[in-house]
């Protein structure tokens, strides 16, 4: 018979300090008979920035959806913030900012609804004035209670970015974030995710090599679901569009 105690809470996990912000090893997706990401591996030290570059149907924006629990891997493992994603990944949630170039906001909402629904389910501390301040950042002060319906593209953008922030999330998962943006809205986004960068780890997919590279301190290439070219540091754009064009479809594992 059990005792009429509950089970014991298990001790915290400590993480190491120099243990990376996020680690993936290992990691593989297939859907059903389909692998779509083989045996991919990497880290990312905190404050740390990743570009992962790669063809249509590569596996980037798979490799980002794992990452942020959006989808439940086939094999391997993920860390993020030293929380493993298979014993419990609500910790890791928490942790994580998800931008993607579809917005994933309520449209028939207000922009400042939107963020406070968002704000409620992370019990965001004050959340009035941290909404004030990201619209501000992102110039949708302005807009505040205008339905997300009506919002441009770009505007839409620029609120979905508000929404990854309002928690204060240590990592920032971005897929293609400047897809289908106008000039003006990509200097935007430019000039928050520099004024951000300190602030955060970051991951990003794109296809666009000059952006991938403007912020990047580490780049990878996907290809067929495998990394195909892995680089610390930030390469010069012409050196890295020849290694992308020599390694995409190659087959070459770095």
């Amino acid at each position: 018979m059990g005792s009429e105690a509950g089970p014991r809470a298990a001790a915290p996990r400590e993480v190491a300090v120099d243990a990376p912000e996020i680690r993936v090893e290992g990691l593989g997706k297939a859907f059903g008979r389909r692998d779509v990401l083989r045996d991919v591996s990497f880290t990312v030290p905190r404050g740390g920035f990743l570009t992962l570059f790669g063809p249509n149907g590569a596996g980037k924006t798979t490799t980002l959806r794992l990452v942020a629990t959006l989808l439940r891997p086939s094999s391997g493992s993920i860390a993020i913030a030293g929380h493993e994603l298979r014993d419990d990944p609500q910790p890791a949630r928490r942790a994580i900012g998800f931008i993607s170039h579809n917005p994933l906001l309520y449209r028939d909402l207000t922009a400042q609804e939107n963020l406070r629904f968002y704000a409620d389910m992370y019990g965001v501390a004050d959340p009035a004035r941290r909404i004030a301040d990201l619209l501000e950042r992102v110039e949708l002060s302005h807009r505040r209670y205008d339905l997300a319906r009506t919002f441009s593209k770009g505007m839409l953008q620029r609120l979905a970015i508000a929404r990854a922030l309002l928690h204060r999330p240590r990592v920032l998962l971005l897929d293609e974030p400047h897809s289908g943006l106008d000039p003006h809205a990509v200097d935007i986004l430019d000039g928050l995710l520099g004024e951000i960068r300190a602030e955060h780890t970051f991951v990003m997919t794109t296809h666009n090599l000059g952006k991938g590279l403007e912020l990047a301190d580490q780049v990878m290439i996907l290809d067929a679901g495998r990394v195909v070219f892995r680089q610390t540091g930030r390469p010069a754009a012409a050196d890295f569009a020849a290694v992308y064009r020599e390694h995409v479809r190659a087959g070459a594992v770095d």
